[in-house]
């Protein structure tokens, strides 16, 4: 954690400078008060300022933003990170070179991971589930309607062929899409089947 000393006529007054050195509002530090202000003899002799000490209190975005930024020059990636609101949550959207590939992976199996130890990082700074997505040249976007449109094509086999289709595993997260996909489809339902990470979407022709 960040820690700063610092000193003023009054308690406040060095609260207050404190917060102008690292440009945070009083609700992101912890308070110290380390020496109370004297006046000294008369008023002059001996006086001495208040001295304080803040303690930054961790941002769990920020902190998960400072992980993925050591990540990246782990692996010789160049990344700006920002922060976005969808309605998932907050997004921390990363952009960059052609190297930003190897962040995503297969089928953005890399991302995947990255996200979940992400959120790991961020949940060690705060007492409520905190819960965030982690997005690279807006591949979740362009991930999503690449399965919607494979789970509309597979609806259609299933329709001509009237024989089940399962899909190769998937993530939780990408089942979720297809399941809501054909969720109100009149000929075909879905199911999972499997135990993870081994977890296919099953197409079936209703009865």
């Amino acid at each position: 954690m960040r820690k700063l000393v610092a000193s003023g006529k009054t308690v406040e007054d060095a609260v207050q400078k404190g917060l102008s050195q690292l440009q945070l509002t009083a609700d992101r530090v912890q308070v110290t008060v380390l020496e109370q202000p004297s006046r000294g003899w008369f008023g002059l002799i001996g006086a001495k300022d208040a001295r304080v000490e803040l303690e930054v209190i961790p941002d769990p975005a920020e902190e998960a933003e400072r992980f993925l930024s050591e990540v990246a020059r782990a692996m010789g990636v160049n990344v700006v990170i920002e922060h976005q609101r969808s309605r998932d949550g907050l997004v921390l959207a990363l952009s960059g070179g052609d190297e930003l590939g190897m962040m995503i992976g297969r089928r953005g199996q890399t991302l995947d991971a990255l996200q979940y130890l992400a959120n790991i990082v961020a949940n060690r700074y705060t007492d409520s589930h905190f819960r965030l997505v982690l997005d690279a040249e807006n591949f979740r976007e362009r991930r999503r309607k690449t399965l919607e449109e494979l789970a509309d094509r597979l609806a259609g086999r299933v329709i001509r062929t009237r024989k089940e289709v399962v899909l190769e595993p998937m993530s939780a997260h990408e089942r979720k899409v297809i399941h809501a996909r054909l969720q109100h489809h009149d000929r075909v339902s879905t199911s999972s089947r499997g135990d993870e990470p081994h977890r296919r979407v099953v197409i079936t022709l209703k009865a």
